[in-house]
């Protein structure tokens, strides 16, 4: 039986941010383009990320005075990656990145704004800004994309407050003072209005921000430039005609159809991080690894390239971007899982052990190098790991899934996730660590917390550590006592949000054969393309602002090759 045949210029495979700038970059300069989306809704892992976007010398950042230089960028980059730099990746995207950022703003509705204080991970290195590199998308309204915004992927239920309202740090602080000041009651109660009247029609809030904001405003410009999106559609096979990537297999309303890229196929489906068994030959800690990514991402399109003779990126650190990451199973049996990024390990009174009850790690440290110590640890001592805190530090700063102030915690306590006692002793045995080596640990943290200074790990001795504590705190915005009964822990295990073993690509993001030759047509960015920073982990964004200026390239190139026909 003769199959339906599609024809566009351009097929995009996923629909994260790195697909949705290819798509919107080469519909804008003319291509005809088609958003292939494995998953029933639209945005990858990119909707239930942090949505930062880390851009050297974007031209944003003069509005927050700051100044910066690719000399600079391109040091610090080179003290970070060592010799995994890969000058053709690095000093394109350099050169790019500003660029992508200036034509989105002038063509698309994403605005990203600069951060004017987020160090880079390592602070002391180089080249290493205190700001101005990691831009945010600007929040935005949902509703603008009509019929659409249903099928954006819905953002980590976790990262939300009342089952659907995004909020940032400012507006937690608001809610949860909302009897303290006139401001506070005035902007939680336009927040609750607006998001009880958007639930009503929406079933969640419409204010959109962090990486969920990213997809709305891509997705937004992508319909408006004419791309077409189709979801819940399986690509089965990548055909090559007279040695060009032009045809696509897939699956659809379960009937198998031919769709035909006349320019390119675009490989941005978000990496293998959700297939264990793809994953586990690069993982140190296969069995006890967690990922955040969407179930959804695992590896298809990679091993259809490969059978074009692709090749996979081996020269990594690290096959992952690492983040600690707790579990909490509900009685059903559902398992939810907690990235701890920023909003805990950082904050003024509490530490991390291992199984010996010592701490191993500074805790303050970026999520993936708090992974590389755990990993690290002698005789894998840190696997899994146990954040320790008191009644004080949960009440404010909340741990994992427990949110700060006087939520309920019962259910964390009764399936295991958020483990309690009244003494430091006893929570050691609810742990199974020695209780003396704990109690001798928190009272050397309590000293050190006293003093400002942590002689052992030096948390809360750069600036990236001290953004992320506690700044009303002193001496050490990163330094607390854990003195007020009861206290808490909650166990953590190594994960990732994302891989870093993608496809060997050249400076345009074209995808290479074992030879280094370009395979024809063919096209990789996001987590599919070899990551630009070698599986290291320098700042905030570096995901995200190589997919939107390889995702970039490719369809400005596209682009350029159809209107030159």
């Amino acid at each position: 039986m003769r199959q339906e045949l599609h024809e566009f210029d351009v097929c995009v495979l996923g629909s994260g941010a790195a697909g949705l700038a290819a798509a919107f970059s080469a519909a804008q300069g003319g291509c005809k383009v088609l958003v292939i989306e494995k998953a029933p809704v639209f945005g990858g892992s990119t909707a239930i990320s942090g949505g930062v976007v880390w851009i050297p010398c974007n031209a944003e950042m003069k509005d927050v005075g700051i100044d910066d230089s690719p000399d600079a960028a391109r040091a610090y980059l080179r003290n970070v990656l060592g010799n995994r730099y890969r000058e053709d990746l690095v000093e394109s995207f350099l050169a790019h990145g500003p660029e992508m950022v200036d034509f989105m703003h002038r063509h698309s509705e994403l605005r990203l704004v600069p951060r004017a204080l987020a160090p880079d991970y390592y602070p002391d290195l180089e080249g290493a800004a205190l700001g101005g590199r990691a831009m945010d998308p600007q929040v935005y309204d949902g509703r603008r994309l009509g019929k659409w915004f249903r099928k954006v992927r819905f953002p980590l239920r976790e990262f939300m407050v009342f089952n659907g309202l995004m909020v940032g740090r400012a507006e937690i602080d608001h809610l949860l003072g909302t009897f303290r000041t006139p401001q506070d009651f005035a902007k939680s109660v336009g927040l609750m209005a607006g998001f009880l009247r958007d639930r009503l029609r929406y079933g969640r809030g419409t204010r959109v921000l962090m990486g969920n904001a990213l997809v709305v405003q891509l997705m937004k410009s992508a319909l408006d430039a004419g791309v077409e999106f189709w979801n819940a559609t399986e690509t089965l096979e990548i055909q090559r005609h007279d040695g060009r990537a032009d045809t696509l297999k897939v699956r659809r309303n379960d009937q198998e159809a031919t769709v035909r890229a006349r320019t390119g196929i675009v490989l941005a489906t978000g990496g293998a991080a959700a297939n264990a068994q793809m994953m586990a030959p690069d993982l140190k800690t296969p069995d006890m690894h967690l990922t955040m990514a969407p179930k959804e991402n695992t590896g298809e399109m990679i091993r259809l390239a490969l059978k074009l003779g692709a090749v996979l990126d081996d020269n990594v650190e690290d096959a992952a971007n690492y983040a600690p990451v707790s579990q909490h199973v509900t009685p059903e049996g559902q398992k939810i899982r907690f990235p701890h990024l920023f909003l805990d390990r950082a904050k003024p009174g509490l530490i991390a052990v291992g199984r010996n009850g010592r701490r191993f790690t500074n805790e303050a440290s970026s999520y993936h190098a708090f992974v590389q110590g755990m990993l690290n640890a002698p005789d894998a001592v840190a696997l899994p790991a146990h954040l320790i805190c008191d009644a004080a530090f949960l009440r404010r700063y909340g741990m994992g899934l427990v949110r700060p102030g006087l939520q309920p915690r019962a259910k964390y306590i009764a399936s295991g996730y958020l483990k309690k006692a009244d003494t430091i002793a006893d929570l050691a045995a609810r742990i199974g660590v020695s209780p003396a080596a704990l109690v001798d640990e928190v009272e050397k943290h309590n000293r050190f917390a006293a003093a400002g200074e942590d002689p052992d790990f030096g948390k809360g001795s750069n600036a990236y550590d001290r953004a992320q504590g506690d700044a009303g705190h002193r001496p050490n915005p990163c330094l607390g006592p854990i003195a007020k009964a009861p206290f808490f822990s909650i166990t953590v295990h190594p994960g990732d949000i994302g891989p870093t073993r993608g496809l060997v690509t050249d400076r345009a993001a074209r995808v290479l054969d074992q030879d280094g030759a370009v395979i024809s047509g063919l096209y990789a960015c996001g987590n599919d393309m070899n990551s630009v920073m070698a599986g290291t982990y320098p700042a905030a964004g570096i995901t995200l602002g190589p997919a939107l200026t390889f995702g970039y390239l490719i369809g400005r190139e596209l682009a350029g090759r159809v209107t030159a026909v």
